[in-house]
């Protein structure tokens, strides 16, 4: 039998807001969920594995529970969704938003978002960063328009060629896909806003970690960190 086991990354007892999140995704999956203090050695065959955090701990990349977090994602074997304590009370939306680098998808965070927007009955939001060649700061007159628009076409058809087989398998599932100018890290909590769970694939790497604690520390929805 699957669990979703809820856990806490620091010392104190998971928050309300880790716990109602975590007990509403176990009656959308229909399974039972298990509560612990303490993050066990095995957590068996969990669907995926809920933290509890507290924010203000993440204000310093290099202190605190940054460097907690940075650990617990390099050594994930499953999902873990992050919850921060300042969400209790805060409305929970349907809609779920998964980060993709439409260059090196990740398939799993892929499929887990799609799994999680179809036991929603929710739509799902699929962004993809981009950023002009670098070429682009030589150009004595600025970016013609007509090439800023070549270039952003071909990120939208690599987006969806990325995404295809996914949209195949579920086509139940009402996707949007969004190709921005920006960061993926800014892309990300600006969308946060409007979404019940923002997920990202697990990368390695001091930029990715610090994505990560942005996204802990200022998203305005749970973040879930999905194993490649």
């Amino acid at each position: 039998m699957e669990h979703v086991p809820l856990a806490s990354i620091t010392a104190s007892a998971p928050s309300q807001a880790a716990a109602d999140w975590a007990s509403d995704e176990a009656r959308l999956h229909g399974l039972p969920l298990r509560v612990v203090h303490e993050p066990p050695q095995d957590f068996g065959e969990a669907r995926m594995v809920v933290h509890s955090v507290r924010r203000e701990e993440f204000a310093n990349s290099r202190t605190g529970a940054a460097p907690l977090l940075t650990a617990a994602v390099e050594r994930a074997a499953r999902p873990l969704v992050f919850v921060p304590d300042d969400l209790s009370g805060v409305p929970h939306l349907a809609g779920v938003t998964v980060g993709v680098d439409a260059r090196a998808p990740s398939g799993t965070a892929i499929d887990f978002a799609f799994e999680c927007a179809r036991i929603r009955g929710s739509g799902l939001h699929v962004v993809h960063a981009w950023s002009l060649p670098a070429s682009a700061a030589d150009l004595p007159f600025g970016i013609p328009e007509e090439d800023r628009a070549t270039w952003e076409d071909q990120e939208v058809q690599q987006l969806a060629d990325a995404l295809r087989p996914w949209r195949e398998k579920h086509p139940q599932v009402p996707v949007l896909e969004d190709v921005v100018l920006l960061t993926q890290t800014q892309a990300l909590l600006h969308f946060s806003a409007g979404a019940a769970l923002v997920v990202v694939g697990q990368q390695h790497g001091a930029d990715r970690g610090e994505m990560m604690r942005s996204l802990v520390h200022e998203a305005a929805c749970p973040v879930a960190v999905v194993p490649s």
